[in-house]
């Protein structure tokens, strides 16, 4: 579940915000004006977003891999010697 407060009463509270976001893995979305600009979140919800970041660039890299397999590319090395270089 996801509290909304605003980044004045987060300055004024960040402490106990910090202890619900840390104890009671609650994630704070912090607004200004009414928009939504930044969030808290506990740390493991981090790592869980950074792990999938990771998987999404390694599927990314496998699949340019394949499609430079399957379109024929060459090397680095054998186009420099090809132009020259």
């Amino acid at each position: 579940m996801a509290i909304f407060i605003s980044t004045i009463d987060a300055r004024e509270d960040f402490s106990e915000l910090l202890n619900r976001v840390q104890l009671d893995k609650e994630r704070a979305i912090l607004t200004r004006r009414g928009k939504e600009v930044a969030a808290i979140v506990p740390i493991e919800d981090l790592r869980l977003l950074l792990q999938s970041d990771n998987k999404g660039d390694l599927q990314d890299a496998m699949e340019a891999l394949q499609e430079a397999r399957d379109i024929g590319a060459i090397l680095l090395e054998n186009l420099k010697q090809e132009i020259g270089l």
